[in-house]
């Protein structure tokens, strides 16, 4: 009777063990409304993956959720961050996976298989004012590297797979923040510091060093690489390209007069993203082109929003996955670059978002050789007009922000298997 007792007892632990084993077979990271904390998921399904976890982003089913198989650190991990999550049985996760299979459905799955390794582009010596993807991945709680014109032009980009060009002016205009801040401290000494670098790489101008850094990391792109900028990154980039072998630069600037007749001489086969653009030479004028479209639209904080395409999972899984977000209509926010003119994109870009009311583009991507770039415009999605000196945005205050959601897409992108086109 005994025997039999413990033989009972044996059986129920390993049913019970079975069914437990049962109900714990996934984690489910929903990114809908129902998510707690959406940025630091990102860096739940980042861990994941560095931690060689299988991770699944469902594109379209529930806001973009992600789906790990069940592993107790990962539970913790989102406990301990605050994200809320569902343990799922493979019954469930296999229904999952069928609803999205089916043709009918605007979904996907994309296997997630590959930490990639990151890199910041900004000045060691950075300004008081923020950077939106240095605070987005501190707060996701992702690792990355802080390198500048030395490492790039020493040639250690190849060793990273995801490069973020900070608020930065490749064009050697200072951010063309002359007018305002000539005579203010910090420009001064960023003047300065950027001369020597210059110098100590062996350029006699700013403007040449920067073009040097464009190149290379056109290079970096070309090779493979993934290219992410925002804010004046964006058209400061392309300018400097255009603008090879022209000097643009007042003498204020660079110490000697710029070239005449800059605007027919911009060589626009050599930009990634912007045609047909004039350059402003008014070194008082806080602008660098055409492009932007910030003095020209009408709009203030309450009604100034962007929309996000909706693309096919299944036959455009790229662009899909860049604008996985819980909602389709997003807060505005300004920058020095908050967007581009439609006129000025080429037509092989991709608008992913746009502002309907001022037909301006907030969101553009392209392919270069084995990589693609991301442009997005505006300088920090939780802070509607950001100016010098403004103190830091508080992350933990939005933790739901869709307008950083975009960004953490894009940190998430390198790590996605390659898929056969379907065409």
């Amino acid at each position: 009777m005994i025997h039999f007792k413990f033989k009972k007892k044996i059986l129920l632990l390993f049913f019970c063990s079975f069914f437990i084993s049962l109900k714990a077979s996934y984690i489910l990271i929903p990114m809908d409304e129902s998510q707690s904390n959406h940025l630091k998921a990102y860096g739940i399904a980042y861990y994941a993956i560095n931690n060689k976890l299988k991770v699944d982003w469902l594109l379209n089913y529930k806001g973009g959720s992600f789906m790990i198989k069940y592993h107790k650190t990962i539970e913790d991990e989102c406990n301990y961050r605050g994200v809320f999550f569902n343990v799922i049985a493979d019954i469930q996760s296999n229904q999952i996976l069928q609803s999205i299979a089916s043709p009918s459905v605007n979904q996907d799955i994309v296997r997630l298989e590959k930490a990639p390794k990151i890199a910041i582009y900004s000045p060691k010596s950075k300004q008081p004012w923020d950077d939106a993807v240095t605070m987005a991945l501190t707060y996701a709680e992702i690792p990355y590297d802080v390198i500048y014109d030395e490492e790039v032009l020493s040639n250690l980009l190849p060793i990273y797979d995801w490069l973020h060009l900070h608020h930065e002016d490749f064009t050697g205009q200072y951010g063309k923040f002359y007018f305002a801040f000539k005579n203010a401290t910090w420009y001064k000494e960023g003047k300065r510091d950027a001369e020597e670098l210059a110098n100590k790489l062996g350029y006699k101008k700013v403007s040449e060093a920067k073009l040097a850094v464009a190149k290379k990391i056109k290079e970096f792109i070309l090779g493979g690489g993934f290219l992410f900028a925002m804010c004046s990154a964006t058209d400061s980039y392309d300018i400097a390209l255009a603008a090879e072998g022209i000097d643009i630069c007042r003498e204020m600037f660079d110490g000697d007069p710029m070239d005449s007749d800059i605007n027919s001489k911009l060589d626009f086969s050599k930009t990634l993203a912007f045609k047909d653009f004039s350059l402003i030479k008014n070194p008082n004028h806080y602008e660098f082109s055409s492009i932007d479209a910030t003095e020209k639209r009408r709009l203030n904080a309450k009604v100034d929003f962007f929309t996000l395409f909706d693309f096919s999972a299944k036959w455009d899984p790229v662009p899909t996955m860049l604008c996985q977000n819980h909602v389709q209509v997003i807060a505005g926010f300004m920058g020095q670059t908050t967007s581009f003119k439609k006129e000025y994109i080429k037509t092989d870009v991709l608008i992913m978002g746009e502002t309907k009311a001022t037909n301006e583009a907030r969101y553009i991507h392209g392919k270069l050789g084995n990589g693609t770039w991301t442009f997005y415009g505006g300088h920090d999605p939780e802070d509607y007009q950001h100016r010098v000196g403004d103190p830091k945005t508080d992350l933990s205050l939005h933790p739901n922000s869709p307008g950083y959601r975009l960004i953490l897409n894009n940190i998430l992108f390198p790590a996605a298997k390659k898929k056969k086109l379907k065409t």
